[in-house]
């Protein structure tokens, strides 16, 4: 197995073994600005998701649009995170991962700025600019947290996607108080846009800096797509989108479900929030069990199992049941920061896990986007919101399936990886050794 290496080019290595005080001083201080930096972006990646998602019924009340409108909005966060998230590699390459993080936000916080407009033209234009930041910055994250992070993958993963939970959680909770107190859903979605101005402004530090420090020689391109050739590119990618294709069901869907069911909307949006908020506990929990001896297969399962029994939660219980619902399906979002460890320590090189991380999330929210485009379609056409949860069910039983496959021991390496996590960070063999 290859392991990470504990001395990389490191991008806050510059200057700490100069002497004197300032220098280490200066090196705390952005490596502090690293860290705000995670926490910040993670704020940010599903605030503009979850915001719109509570907001979907009373937007389309006050802008007026239909059914095939209705099922599209929801599906362009997982299709540009598909289409701009494949060319993420292409960009880190060109500027490095810091420069195409801030390029990101950038994006993003225009995006979200349309979003004011109550037009359903400007709906989308913004909807569209803004996911397509996003997709970057999802792709970039687990290749900038192997570069700056090495030794430390799995916390600043949990930090990351814990953060991620936090910002779902807050948007969820309160856009539609939000959008009231504004008068104007429109103006409740594009409130968002200060977030991520405050984050990319914490971010101009890190950008600069990497701008900054001498040039490396070029790492020898990797093709995404040659690792699907591989054992272990192919059961990542498709379990990443399979988990893609569940949560953003869930994601988008799951406030008008509950208020289908009898629910007034502030408090559907409150249930989101509560599975945001389960995710952020799950997470710690989820992380920790994966650390231990054997516990890779363990936290998989345990997500993975979690969201089946949420899904059919929610097909057959009561919406008076709808918190117990909501607790399960929180705990199974926490599988996303486990594939995530799993990303990050592909391979044996950043380019290796960036090559990795392209290609899961490019394919895996592509073919994701079927889940919330497939469940307004199949509400649509069947008149109500029982043959989508079946099929949901049908979704989340696979990825159970996928979750036993891909944390299958592999012979003695992997099981000395698992007996070893602290030191040996790699969860899966390179890439390159693993055929077909």
């Amino acid at each position: 197995m290859l392991l990470v290496s504990k001395t990389p080019e490191h991008p806050f290595s510059a200057e700490i073994d100069a002497p004197g005080p300032a220098p280490r001083t200066k090196t705390r201080v952005v490596a502090a600005a690293g860290i705000l930096a995670v926490v910040l972006i993670g704020l940010n990646l599903r605030a503009g998701i979850s915001s719109a998602s509570a907001l979907f019924h009373d937007l389309q009340q006050v802008l007026g649009y239909g059914a095939w409108t209705a099922a599209l909005l929801p599906s362009i966060p997982t299709l540009c995170f598909a289409v701009a998230g494949a060319g993420t590699s292409w960009l880190v390459r060109r500027v490095g991962v810091e420069k195409a993080i801030a390029v990101a936000l950038f994006a993003l916080t225009a995006g979200l700025a349309l979003r004011a407009v109550p037009s359903v033209g400007m709906l989308l234009l913004g909807t569209v600019v803004s996911m397509s930041g996003l997709a970057v910055c999802n792709v970039a994250m687990p290749s900038f947290i192997r570069e700056h992070y090495s030794d430390k993958t799995a916390t600043m993963t949990g930090v990351y996607t814990i953060t991620m939970s936090l910002g779902a959680t807050m948007s969820a909770a309160v856009s539609v108080p939000l959008a009231l107190q504004l008068d104007s859903p429109s103006l409740g979605l594009a409130a968002w846009a200060v977030l991520s101005v405050v984050t990319l402004a914490a971010f101009v530090p890190i950008a600069l800096a990497a701008h900054r420090r001498r040039s490396v020689e070029p790492a020898a391109p990797i093709s995404p797509w040659s690792l699907l050739k591989t054992r272990t590119g192919l059961l990542i990618t498709a379990f990443f989108t399979i988990q893609a294709i569940a949560a953003y069901s869930i994601i988008s869907w799951l406030p008008t479900i509950l208020i289908a069911a009898g629910l007034e909307p502030a408090e559907a949006g409150l249930l989101l929030g509560l599975a945001q908020v389960v995710t952020v506990v799950g997470n710690v929990a989820l992380l920790a069990l994966a650390g231990r001896p054997g516990g890779l297969r363990r936290a998989f399962m345990v997500a993975s199992v979690s969201y089946l029994l949420g899904a059919v939660a929610l097909l057959v219980l009561p919406v008076s049941a709808a918190v117990v619902t909501s607790l399960l399906l929180g705990l199974g979002f926490g599988v996303f920061a486990l594939v995530l460890v799993v990303i990050s320590r592909s391979g044996g090189t950043t380019a290796e896990a960036t090559a990795m991380s392209t290609l899961a999330q490019s394919v895996g929210y592509l073919l994701g986007t079927l889940g919330p485009f497939g469940m307004g379609l199949a509400h649509t056409l069947s008149g109500g919101w029982s043959v989508p949860l079946m099929m949901l069910v049908g979704v989340a039983a696979v990825q159970v399936v996928l979750a036993w496959l891909l944390t299958a021991r592999r012979g003695d390496k992997d099981a000395a990886a698992d007996e070893a996590p602290s030191t040996a960070p790699d969860l899966v063999p390179a890439l390159s050794e693993i055929p077909a």
